[in-house]
């Protein structure tokens, strides 16, 4: 298979599996029933939501500004927040896409070397990484009888078991063959794994790096807050658990990697998290749908007006370069 093959298939297939998903969410519940919910929310809660989605963007383009002072460069506020809501956006339609544009901006405007801007955003990544990884370990602790519970009453706690040990097994082994082969295959994981420690390690050597470390947390803070604030517009839902919230947010966050900004798949994956606590499929699926739309809109109109502004915003560098 070709390099341009490989593209067309990284841009089709997300596409094609986001469309398959919209389809089968809504062979789940007509739109019909879906615009029901939508007429009788209650548009405060989405507002908030998407208030609390707001900040948590303005934070991340605030975040970054920690990363790449160290390295002498003072990058102007407005355009680390354009790059970032131009990067959601631009993931809409080609799949990290974004991460690359987002670079650009700076190189454009800011004269941010590519490869250092592109450094910062890896190492972004990995503190997000981070505390999603933190968020999940304390939704499997507060949830663990539940959880425990769920796996033990739909499956055979020996075949649980058996595929957990093959599991703990096989990964035993394969990072014992990744530390010792001399392949081409081992050597680049080796060294793409050495770059990911060496870049979450690099926070802790920031100049501001507990500021750094607070925003990341407020961050993900503000996720979370969105999402179950957001739970409020539907009556349905006003009596969720804790657990549920989490274990959505989670599912969904996933999600987002599987298609184009989440299209399809968001509100299956909510819907597949709240049925393992008998939540009905109307009110999941729908509410997967306002939260997705939302927080979509608010992308779509901050990502446009930012592309449309970043040039005008940075005139005066243009004209004076030229």
């Amino acid at each position: 298979m070709n390099k341009k093959t490989k593209h067309i298939l990284k841009i089709t297939l997300p596409l094609l599996l986001g469309v398959f998903l919209v389809w089968y969410s809504l062979s789940k519940v007509s739109i019909e029933e879906l615009m029901v919910y939508v007429k009788k929310a209650d548009y405060t809660w989405i507002l908030l939501g998407m208030f609390l989605g707001l900040l948590s963007h303005l934070s991340r383009a605030y975040r970054w500004l920690f990363q790449l002072e160290p390295m002498g460069y003072k990058v102007k506020f407005g355009n680390s927040v354009m790059a970032v809501f131009a990067t959601y956006l631009i993931n809409y339609t080609i799949p990290r896409a974004g991460e690359v544009a987002r670079a650009s901006i700076l190189t454009n405007y800011e004269d941010v070397p590519f490869e250092k801007a592109f450094g910062t955003i890896v190492a972004e990544r990995i503190a997000d990484l981070i505390v999603m990884l933190g968020i999940i370990g304390i939704t499997l602790f507060l949830q663990f009888d539940f959880i425990y519970g769920f796996l033990i009453e739909k499956f055979d706690p020996i075949k649980i078991i058996i595929v957990l040990s093959a599991g703990v097994i096989m990964i035993l082994l394969f990072l014992r063959f990744i530390r010792k082969s001399k392949s081409k295959i081992a050597l680049k994981i080796r060294t793409f794994v050495g770059g990911l420690i060496e870049g979450a390690l690099s926070i802790f050597k920031m100049k501001k790096k507990w500021a750094y470390i607070v925003h990341t947390l407020f961050i993900w803070g503000m996720y979370v807050l969105m999402f179950y604030i957001t739970s409020f517009s539907i009556v349905e839902l006003n009596e969720i658990s804790v657990g549920a919230i989490l274990i959505g947010f989670i599912s969904a966050s996933f999600s987002i990697a599987a298609t184009n900004g989440g299209i399809g798949s968001y509100p299956l994956a909510i819907y597949a998290a709240f049925s393992i606590f008998g939540i009905p499929e109307e009110p999941s699926i729908a509410f997967g749908w306002i939260m997705w739309a939302s927080q979509t809109l608010m992308i779509i109109v901050f990502g446009g007006l930012s592309l449309i502004y970043l040039p005008i915003y940075n005139r005066y560098k243009a004209s004076k370069s030229a």
